[in-house]
This record gives C-alpha cells, sequence and structure tokens, in this order.
C-alpha cells in the first residue's frame, strides 16, 4: 500500500531580512529578559480574554475553537468561517475545485487565490494604514502573488480594526476580514496576510518534534488545542520544505500561551529562540512559490494508487477516479458543483 498524501498549504514565514541570522536566532532562557516575554509570543484575534472552548466540525473534521461572540478562533488567530462549519458532523464535504499536488511545506492546499491575485479593500477606520501598504509591497516584492484595490469582486481581503490580530485561512469566498488592532505591526500584518493566501502556523507540521519540543506543562488551561500538529486535527497537509524552520514568520513565539512565564516551546536540546516578524524566510518563499507558481495554468495531477486527503475526505486515486471507503465497503466519489457525492 502506498503512502497516504496530505494536502495542505505551505506555513511560511515573511519578513526576513538576513535568513541566516534568523534561522540561527537562539537563546538561551538566561539571555532573554523578562520584558522581551511578551514579545516572544504569536498573535491573538482576543489577547484580552479566552473564549469558551467549543468543538465544532470544519472541512469534514472535529475541532475545538474559541468562541467569541460570532468569531470561531482557532491556534489564537485563526478565523474559522461560521457559515462553513457547524456543531455536527457534516456527511457532505464542501470543497474549492483547485487542490495542490503534493509537494513539500505546511499549507492548506484548498482556497487558492485564482490567478496568482488577491483582492483587497482596507477599512476608511483602520489607522496606520502604512503597515498594510508595506506589508503588501513586501508579498510582491517575494513572490508572485499581486494584491489588487477591489473594484466590485465578490472575493476579497477587508483590513480592519479589531481587538488583535487574526486572518482566515485562504480564500472562503466573499468578504473575509483581517483584524489589525493598533499594536499589530508590519510584521504582524504580513504573518495575517499569510495566513489569507493559505498558511498554518509552521509549528503544525506533522515533523515538528524532530526540531522542536513542545512544553504542554507549561501551556495555560484550556488551550492545549493551539499546539495540535494540523494531521492531529485531521486536516490535509504537506510539509514543502524539509524541516521545519524556525525563522519563519508563521512560526509561534518560544512563550505563546504560557501559563508560569516559563516556555511552551523550546528547541530539541532545550534551548529557546527568537520569533521574527520582519520577513519571508528563505523557506517561506520556497514554499509560497510552489503553492502560488508563476505559471498560475499548472493543473494539478493525481497518481493512481495514492491516497489523497482533501478537505477532510481521504480517497484513492485508482484508474482516474475517486475511490471512499465507508461503511458499505470501497464506494466511487465525485466531484460536482463544489460537492463531494457518492456516484
Amino acid at each position: 500500500m502506498k503512502k497516504s498524501k496530505f494536502l495542505l498549504l505551505p506555513v511560511l514565514a515573511i519578513l526576513a531580512c538576513s535568513k541566516d541570522e534568523i534561522s540561527e536566532n537562539v537563546e538561551t532562557e538566561a539571555q532573554i529578559k523578562p520584558e522581551e516575554i511578551a514579545n516572544q509570543g504569536s498573535e491573538v484575534a482576543y489577547p484580552e480574554n479566552t473564549g469558551s472552548i467549543s468543538n465544532i466540525y470544519y472541512a469534514g473534521q472535529k475541532m475545538p475553537v474559541e468562541q467569541h461572540n460570532e468569531d470561531y478562533v482557532y491556534q489564537g488567530d485563526i478565523l474559522i468561517p461560521a457559515n462553513k462549519s457547524s456543531k455536527s458532523p457534516q456527511t457532505i464535504i464542501y470543497k474549492n475545485k483547485e487542490a495542490i499536488p503534493q509537494t513539500k511545506s505546511t499549507g492548506k492546499t484548498s482556497g487558492r487565490w485564482p490567478n496568482n491575485t488577491v483582492y483587497y479593500s482596507i477599512s476608511s477606520n483602520l489607522p496606520e494604514k502604512s503597515r498594510v501598504y508595506d506589508a503588501i509591497k513586501h508579498w510582491e516584492s517575494k513572490t508572485s502573488l499581486k494584491f489588487k484595490k477591489r473594484s466590485g469582486q465578490s472575493n476579497y481581503i477587508y483590513f480592519t480594526p479589531g481587538s488583535g490580530c487574526a486572518s482566515y485561512v485562504g480564500m472562503i469566498g466573499g468578504k473575509q476580514k483581517i483584524t489589525l488592532a493598533s499594536n499589530c505591526s508590519t510584521g504582524n500584518t504580513i504573518h495575517e496576510i499569510g495566513h489569507a493566501v493559505g498558511l498554518w502556523h509552521e509549528q503544525s507540521r506533522v515533523d515538528r518534534n524532530d526540531v522542536i519540543s513542545v512544553h504542554l506543562e507549561n501551556v495555560r488551561k484550556g488551550t492545549e488545542h493551539n499546539f495540535h500538529t494540523y494531521e492531529t486535527n485531521g486536516f490535509d497537509g504537506d510539509e514543502y520544505t524539509s524541516n521545519l524552520d524556525l525563522g519563519s514568520i508563521m512560526m509561534y513565539g518560544p512563550y505563546s500561551f504560557s501559563t508560569n512565564r516559563k516556555p511552551t516551546i523550546t528547541k530539541k536540546d532545550g534551548s529557546l529562540y527568537k520569533i521574527q516578524r520582519n520577513a519571508l524566510s528563505t523557506g517561506d518563499i520556497a514554499g509560497i512559490n510552489k503553492m502560488y507558481p508563476k505559471n498560475d495554468k499548472e493543473k494539478p495531477t493525481y497518481e493512481n494508487g495514492e491516497y489523497y486527503t482533501i478537505n477532510g475526505i481521504t480517497a484513492l486515486r485508482m484508474y482516474d477516479a475517486w475511490l471512499h471507503y465507508s461503511k458499505y465497503g470501497w464506494l466511487e466519489i465525485k466531484f460536482y458543483k463544489n460537492y463531494w457525492y457518492y456516484v
């Protein structure tokens, strides 16, 4: 039996001015001053409070989220669309028409922006709009993505004020917000744009234990789910780069969600590292360029005899058709008008 292929967008970093320094930016616990701990965390949608934890079903998978009024929040700053999730298991799974063939990195395959073009609008109430323009300029200078101001397009990003920094993952359809509090920097904005174009967090990688250790005993009670890998949660995914990138702009800080001022993430040898919110790292750029190649007309290909997990449905590609194993045995399924159906 061949190895199952997980399809997920790459988890990339964004603002690395000096990639070598970022990759090796490691410090011992004694070297990091107490006042710096607050800057070693991660983006959070609602920094002032923890919402009630509940389980929802999204893309066919059960996942724990924090609920803040109408918002479902996952891993601190990832927004989950309420109109595409439910409190009960879903029998028909929504997916976008495009899926990304297996390569190497960590990300979400559905929800790519067509033609490498992201449309956006900025709320008139958002202060310091320059951080949005600077973040967009950086993305355009390092990748094949283009950002255009919305002129009637139905699918677009809306930069708006919020309690913290937050974004949806990938193009979800319609107007999707990126919230930026006054203390969200240009680097934080680059991070949130990373989510919007399809990136999960770097520490969500399945192979993370080769590079880091997660210390759940130091994690604030009720937030342990923020440290799950994408595979633990059942999401489709793959690693586009060969190993976890500590310099990724999508990487959690070592004190993220700490309950006792002790690190929640360290390197395997127990030493600390500093997160960076300056630029896309080399690994980020390599992964995003595989997700969004310059020739956006490339079509996804699937190999017969291989398993693929796409938006919660695991299927076997055989004779150029899809087979899904159910309680009734192997049944053929097909994709039609954005839904999976049994044939």
